[in-house]
């Protein structure tokens, strides 16, 4: 937890934070009716939640919760499926790895990605530097939940495959006591409805200030023509968030039939593109993991041919696949960065022009980490050159990849229920100054989205305007949020 701060100070630091609004997070899960009023548009009323998969979580006591048994916070939940699922997963590159993770890792490596049937998760206590105990506790986690979900069905087998996650306070031992307990009590109350995924969506948080949980429409994969399949998935994250992976946990379900050895690469582009791309503060995590299941429920067993595999054989399920995964994580990132701590906006770094897609998306990255950028946002100062600095010291750019006198910087505005044009503000143009309003600027900077246009290298955009070519392919895009002073107290 953060540490206090002192009453007072000699720099008088603290006696300016002291008249500060108090922080409002919690480190729990939020209550429904807590959602912020602008939140609650993220939070969805309905989904297509695949076949299948079925959901429960309740409170055992990991964390701490105000009130009387039923204004408990849920601490402990079960995404379950009715029959044996591929499964694969992307992780932290912390080098300080939380306990499940190394669980996961090896389940999957002993069991190739198959016969998986769910997922458990605590939130209140990360289970990470918490040494072989800790593992022992992870895997215990994991037995537990298998033996209990061996009984209602798939396999018959005495105790199925399950993956565990944990996320919260690090270097504190779960009471695993309470955990276990609660773990086979779960089983009874699974359910698929839309209810128990947001409700278990809203578990599986801490600081979060809403449940993050998306669906897709329903697809038609070619090799399936008369079978709906379907996605969904929920997250959670608010602080520690710069991943080199995906974020602090996330889960992902389809009732599409993919092989495990086309589930990871399908979920590492996807997450290249996603997870890989937001930031709110610059910290990995120890316990970042992004987990898919995919049990091919919506198959009649009549209508069954086979899973959807690498290759030329599956080129064309692949690519719809691909496209869905891709557009359901990106939406679960971006939710994570309009949750940020001690964000008040939504950013979109959109690099253009760049000489590789490795080099727009570090300048990106480097921008989208810069306290002076994320505090500029936040007082609503366009201060290009501080976006232009932080381009300038990106790491791991080659020789002569950026030319200062052909970068330009701008502030785009879309239309926020889409037609009409994108209205565009030039602060730098081919390296000298734009010559813009600051009162137009601070009309772009009083919205809560905001989008940063970069462009490294491009011979048309001294003469063209965004608005005749809004977005390009070659674009590279990362998600960032401002950083104010509520940062400082999460």
């Amino acid at each position: 937890m953060p540490p206090k701060i002192p009453s007072t100070t000699p720099s008088g630091t603290t006696s300016f934070l002291r008249h500060l609004p108090q922080q409002t997070r919690q480190y729990s899960a939020p209550n429904p009716q807590e959602v912020p009023p602008n939140k609650k548009r993220f939070v969805p009323s309905s989904g297509n939640h695949p076949v299948g998969f079925l959901t429960s979580s309740t409170h055992v006591g990991v964390k701490s919760s105000p009130g009387n048994a039923s204004s408990r916070f849920p601490d402990l939940s079960v995404i379950a499926s009715t029959q044996p699922c591929s499964a694969a997963a992307v992780f932290t590159q912390n080098r300080f790895q939380a306990a499940p993770v190394q669980v996961d890792r090896r389940m999957l490596q002993a069991t190739g990605g198959r016969g998986i049937r769910g997922i458990v998760v605590n939130t209140g206590c990360a289970n990470a530097v918490t040494g072989a105990g800790g593992v022992q506790d992870a895997e215990e986690m994991a037995r537990v939940a298998g033996r209990s979900l061996s009984q209602t069905g798939g396999t018959n087998k005495e105790e199925e495959s399950c993956l565990v996650m944990s996320t919260g306070v690090i270097g504190q031992r779960l009471p695993t006591g309470k955990v276990l307990a609660g773990i086979p009590a779960l089983v009874p109350s699974l359910s698929p409805s839309h209810n128990g995924f947001l409700a278990t969506a809203s578990a599986i948080t801490t600081t979060d200030t809403f449940p993050k949980l998306a669906t897709r429409p329903p697809f038609i994969l070619p090799s399936y023509p008369r079978t709906p399949f379907h996605l969904s998935g929920m997250t959670k994250g608010a602080g520690m968030i710069h991943p080199n992976m995906a974020t602090l946990l996330g889960i992902l379900l389809t009732d599409a039939p993919i092989s495990p050895a086309a589930l990871q690469p399908l979920l590492k582009s996807a997450v290249s593109r996603s997870f890989n791309r937001i930031s709110i503060d610059g910290d990995t995590s120890t316990n970042d993991t992004l987990a898919i299941l995919a049990n091919g429920a919506a198959v009649p067993k009549a209508s069954w041919h086979g899973e959807v595999t690498e290759g030329a054989a599956s080129a064309a399920d692949y690519a719809v696949l691909e496209r869905e995964i891709t557009a359901l994580t990106t939406e679960l990132a971006q939710l994570v960065v309009r949750d940020g701590e001690g964000a008040t906006k939504f950013v979109t770094l959109r690099v253009r022009g760049a000489s590789s897609e490795d080099v727009g998306h570090k300048v990106a990255s480097t921008v989208s980490r810069s306290p002076l950028v994320k505090t500029a946002l936040y007082g609503r100062d366009a201060n290009w050159g501080r976006i232009l600095c932080a381009v300038g010291y990106a790491d791991g750019i080659p020789e002569g990849a950026i030319d200062p006198a052909k970068v330009s910087v701008s502030f785009l505005r879309r239309p926020s229920q889409g037609g009409g044009s994108v209205e565009q503000l030039r602060l730098l143009r081919n390296g000298e100054p734009a010559g813009f309003s600051e009162a137009k600027a601070s009309e772009f900077l009083a919205d809560e989205d905001l989008e940063i246009l970069i462009c490294l290298h491009d011979p048309q955009d001294s003469s063209a305007e965004v608005r005749d070519e809004p977005e390009r392919q070659s674009d590279v895009l990362f998600w960032t949020c401002d950083m104010s002073h509520e940062y400082g107290r999460t």
